[in-house]
């Protein structure tokens, strides 16, 4: 492990001063070592606040982006939360620090199989994963208290919106090209009423129909 603790101290004061104020989630970008989910690599850039490019043409996020919408999620431990997007698993670890359960889908075998084995160096236990189509959810274990979506669809998946629990939340990015992406935050409420937010511009990898071949 690279844990370099002066780079990581210097990445939380970055992440302060970009507005991201929940301790809690400091907290998790503190303890979960980002390196252990970077390929050998870029493992010396890893504390750095950019994206940096993992297997199969996708990338771990920006450690920003990566809090600022776990912080969209006002996590606690009773949640129960759904990840589309599983990627390098640093997203999905950060999760489990601050959740009950996270249940994650990842459409590529192998970016899943390398962030199982991440988890178990961790020793996180906290986390189910599997293989599977982002955009049908996973309704054998829905409903869920929050949903998160890695890669940006051109709508809401109308799957998520229904596996999505009374007072839940969903962050994603939407748009249809990486020049029109803004995270999106929906709010079910207790009536089951649904309320958007457009906020963040950014730019994810596409979501994708269907599991890699």
């Amino acid at each position: 492990m690279n844990d370099n603790p002066a780079q990581k101290i210097r990445l939380i004061m970055e992440l302060r001063r970009q507005g991201i104020s929940n301790t809690d989630v400091l907290s998790a970008v503190e303890r979960v070592p980002r390196d252990v989910f970077v390929p050998p690599t870029f493992r010396d850039r890893a504390y750095e606040n950019i994206a940096l490019p993992i297997a199969s043409g996708q990338t771990i996020s920006q450690p920003y982006i990566v809090a600022y919408m776990t912080q969209l999620l006002n996590l606690d431990k009773r949640r129960k939360v759904l990840e589309i997007g599983t990627g390098s698993g640093y997203q999905t670890a950060i999760l489990a620090r601050l959740s009950r359960r996270v249940y994650s889908i990842e459409r590529y075998r192998n970016l899943l199989e390398t962030a199982e084995k991440a988890f178990e160096e961790l020793k996180i236990t906290n986390i189910t994963a599997r293989v599977g189509d982002g955009y049908k959810g996973w309704p054998e274990q829905a409903p869920f208290d929050r949903i998160l979506v890695t890669a940006a669809a051109e709508e809401v998946p109308q799957a998520l919106i229904d596996q999505l629990a009374p007072d839940g939340i969903i962050a994603l990015p939407v748009g249809r090209d990486s020049t029109s992406q803004h995270i999106l935050r929906i709010t079910r409420d207790e009536a089951g009423n649904l309320s958007e937010e457009v906020l963040l511009p950014v730019r994810f990898v596409p979501m994708v129909q269907g599991v890699a071949e």
